[in-house]
């Protein structure tokens, strides 16, 4: 999670603004070793098989190595999906992207936005944000710990807007 400020758009302020992204413990340099070890071992051990007259055992060596690229590249996909919060005093505005690029938005009201979650959060506890009958799950990518802090960061955010103090954008009574 990476919390900036931009600069405000057009006449909003944005007050909040996280970018969420799945954690991938595994660079490019290191799964280009990770692969390159496991080509390595696994011709070796081909090898030693093919010598000794076991030679389909190499094969299925091959597709052991051919299942692990694959998993990861799927993992390495599913790591192009992101979730950006950006909370205005007019309303907070999430944007889900998936990994395919295909993207969804919700708004919320802030003055009637309620932010739950699990405290101490478990390991499966959703983070949710909850307005007017509507609940979306945010998150799911990230720990227990790290979608508490977000949580926390995203109430203090919503306590400080000045919407509790600013006019609302009523019309004046008709004049008699």
């Amino acid at each position: 999670m990476t919390q900036s400020n931009p600069l405000p758009e057009g006449n909003e302020a944005v007050v909040f603004d996280a970018l969420l992204e799945p954690h991938r413990s595994l660079s490019p340099l290191g799964f280009l070793l990770l692969m390159t070890a496991i080509c390595c071992l696994s011709g070796a051990a081909g090898l030693f098989f093919f010598l000794v007259g076991a030679w389909p055992v190499v094969g299925f060596l091959g597709l052991d190595v051919l299942l692990v690229y694959l998993a990861f590249r799927a993992n390495y996909r599913s790591a192009r999906m992101f979730e950006r919060l950006s909370l205005t005093p007019q309303q907070l505005h999430v944007q889900r992207v998936g990994p395919s690029g295909q993207a969804w938005e919700w708004w919320f009201q802030p003055a009637w936005l309620k932010v739950e979650i699990d405290d101490p959060p478990e390991p499966d506890s959703p983070l949710l944000l909850r307005s007017h009958g509507r609940s979306l799950t945010i998150g799911a990518f990230l720990t227990a710990e790290e979608r508490l802090d977000l949580a926390q960061a995203l109430r203090g955010a919503l306590a400080n807007l000045s919407w509790r103090t600013a006019p609302l954008n009523v019309p004046p009574p008709p004049s008699r």
